[in-house]
């Protein structure tokens, strides 16, 4: 039997979320996208007028609000289906105005230990691939299967670009090399959660490898440590 519980975490554009969801679909396992549950708490607070600045009156919210990431209820393109208070958001949380925001709400400590506690909850029926910044490292630490996938800072804006230029926005490699590297310096330098190797956990760099050759690896992983 495969592991029931898998985790995979990586700085920004590591690939983690594509291989994440073709692994939970190999194994029919949940796909949860953790980052989708910070943007969710996001999301709700902008809809109800809570201002993001506001650290405690967020992190109340977030301690109040059900956010249930279950497989897709719509035929829609959606990888998942993502509930707040049985609203589905999953849309909604993609929006300008939670992009904007996301990062200031999900820094905050309060709003991640609520989100930690809800990520357990999910996780605890087993059958999950989860995917984030510390997963492995925090939130389930004790995880069947670790996994951390990385490549150059390099490698990674330049995948962060063509998938930006391919939706028809118009910025150059460098602006996004720079945004890439920033956002390695906010995730690794945190105090709360920051990302970082969890231990025990086996490391694939995809500098230079395509999306097949990356899911080739996870799945021998399933059987062996030996990626």
């Amino acid at each position: 039997m495969p592991p029931s519980t898998i985790t995979i975490d990586g700085p920004v554009a590591s690939g983690k979320s594509t291989i994440g969801y073709l692994l939970a679909q190999r194994l029919g396992y949940l796909y949860l996208d953790t980052g989708a549950m910070y943007r969710a708490v996001t999301y709700a607070a902008l809809s109800r007028g809570v201002p993001v600045e506001d650290e405690a009156a967020v992190t109340a919210l977030a301690q109040a609000l059900r956010i249930d990431v279950v497989p897709p209820t719509a035929d829609d393109g959606r990888q998942y289906t993502v509930l707040a208070d049985g609203e589905d958001v999953t849309w909604e949380i993609r929006r300008p105005e939670v992009d904007g925001n996301v990062s200031v709400v999900s820094a905050y400590p309060g709003v991640r230990r609520a989100m930690v506690a809800q990520q357990r909850r999910i996780a605890a029926g087993g059958r999950v691939v989860m995917v984030g910044r510390d997963i492995g490292s925090v939130v389930l630490p004790d995880a069947d299967l670790k996994l951390y996938l990385d490549a150059s800072p390099q490698e990674r804006a330049r995948r962060r670009w063509l998938e930006r230029r391919s939706r028809g926005e118009d910025v150059s490699y460098e602006e996004v090399l720079a945004m890439t590297l920033r956002r390695d310096e906010i995730d690794s330098g945190r105090a709360v959660s920051p990302l970082r190797v969890p231990e025990g956990a086996v490391v694939i760099d995809t500098t230079g490898l395509n999306v097949e050759e990356v899911l080739a690896r996870v799945l021998r992983c399933l059987s062996t440590t030996d990626p």
